[in-house]
């Protein structure tokens, strides 16, 4: 039986509740309702007094998250979407992230993020956070791009002693299926190279590493073996695992579906233009999504971020340079 990005996402939280009395998780509409992709449906039911609604107030919400953590608990807290988690974001940035260092007090909460965008989702429910909040020291931000991910890396996020941003993409819950789950593979931090290969590189993350598998099948039929590296954790960042595939082909493409500015693409750039310069065959290149608010309509949707088709053509271009 197939599962779901989402039910892996769903059938972890239930293990994280089962395996830890001191998890609980809170949101807005989580509880009867079971939130508003239903990423905790049922789980009342399973597990009552501790799936709790929430108001509407994200600040709330994660004040209340950080004063359980300092008591013991290990709470998880629902954002309806990615993009409201700024009405939560002095505590998020100067309550959670600092906490460790200010107090020597461990501050275990783990924040879900539905991330990115879909069709007519516009401005305010598309958003990809990870690169604001990976410029705060304290914070771990986590972004898989597979079922399997979703599933154990959320279970290692609700076990770290740190405060961790965990970003779902909403475009990949019930699109991406997996027929089992399997064994956990690789810890949090590493990335994986999803798609061998010799004459260029892309690193992405989330679901810009599917569009990026599949403008790499497409140049296959023209002779390119491009190599596609997962990300999986924006930080911690795997340079390590960056700089050796960077080594094998000469080029590298960084894809992502956040704003260009101050991106985490900026970052892979910047690292391996420092540490590895003498590896390069060509400048580094790098995709995001256009500098603008995300558009409603689909096809300007489309339009507006990276896909298998853009990502062919800057791949292209880098291997005629």
């Amino acid at each position: 039986m197939s599962m779901t990005y989402l039910e892996a996402i769903r059938e972890a939280q239930y293990e994280a509740l089962r395996n830890d009395p001191n998890v609980f998780l809170y949101g807005q509409d989580i509880a009867g309702f079971g939130g508003a992709f239903k990423a905790t449906k049922n789980l009342s039911k399973e597990f009552p007094g501790r799936v709790f609604d929430a108001p509407i107030s994200e600040d709330a919400m994660v004040g209340l998250a950080v004063g359980a953590a300092i008591e013991g608990g290990r709470p998880i807290i629902e954002m309806q979407f990615a993009d409201f988690s700024t009405c939560g974001f002095n505590q998020i940035v100067n309550q959670a992230a600092t906490l460790f260092w200010r107090t020597n007090t461990a501050c275990p909460i783990t924040i879900r993020m539905p991330s990115g965008g879909t069709a007519g989702s516009g401005p305010f429910h598309s958003q990809s956070m990870e690169s604001l909040y990976a410029q705060y020291p304290g914070l771990v931000i986590l972004t898989p791009a597979s079922v399997e991910d979703a599933y154990w890396m959320f279970l290692d996020a609700v076990a770290l002693d740190d405060p961790v941003i965990f970003c779902e993409h909403k475009f990949l819950y019930y699109h991406l299926k997996a027929d089992q789950i399997g064994d956990r593979t690789l810890p949090l931090g590493k990335a994986r190279v999803v798609r061998p290969g010799r004459h260029a590189t892309v690193v992405t993350y989330s679901a810009m590493v599917h569009e990026s598998v599949r403008a790499a099948e497409e140049l296959q039929q023209d002779g390119y073996q491009i190599e596609v590296v997962d990300l999986r954790s924006v930080k911690p960042m795997d340079t390590d695992t960056i700089l050796g595939s960077v080594a094998r082909t000469g080029r590298l493409l960084c894809v992502g579906e956040a704003f260009p500015w101050g991106g985490v693409t900026a970052e892979i750039i910047a690292r391996v233009a420092t540490e590895a310069f003498h590896l390069l065959d060509a400048p580094p290149v790098r995709l995001n999504s256009k500098d603008t608010p995300i558009p409603y309509h689909p096809n300007l949707w489309k339009a507006h971020r990276p896909t298998s088709a853009t990502i062919g053509d800057a791949l292209r271009r880098l291997l005629r340079y």
